[in-house]
């Protein structure tokens, strides 16, 4: 299993960006769900959504909620966090996990893909 997150960079408070997940190498009889989390300098990886791709079920931690927005195109294999109203405490090496199911636990993640780094700041 591969993951692939994309989409981060520099963005002024209140700006929007989309990060982008490319998941390859589950079948199409895995039910598994896409998470993610971030983590900034000098703290512990944060858990900030999560998505099971099968049903659609969604999660968010409390300081993203009504902000953020995850969603899955499946014909794509691709999973996608829109991120509005950013702060500058969304700054963070922003990264996707891949879990049998939706959580924000990231000692639950299984496989893991390389960080994009999201830079709020004016």
């Amino acid at each position: 299993v591969q993951l692939q997150a994309s989409g981060g960079g520099l963005v002024q408070p209140g700006g929007s960006l989309r990060l982008s997940c490319v998941v390859s190498g589950f079948t199409s009889d895995d039910d598994y769900a896409i998470g993610w989390f971030r983590q900034a300098p000098g703290k512990g990886r944060e858990g900030v959504s999560c998505i099971s791709v099968n049903d659609g079920y969604t999660d968010y931690t409390d300081s993203v909620k009504g902000r953020f927005a995850i969603s899955r195109d499946n014909t794509k294999n691709t999973v996608y966090l829109q991120m509005n109203t950013l702060k500058a405490e969304d700054t963070a090496i922003h990264y996707c996990a891949a879990a049998f199911q939706c959580s924000l636990n990231s000692g639950y993640q299984t496989y893991w893909g390389q960080g994009t780094q999201v830079t709020v700041s004016s």
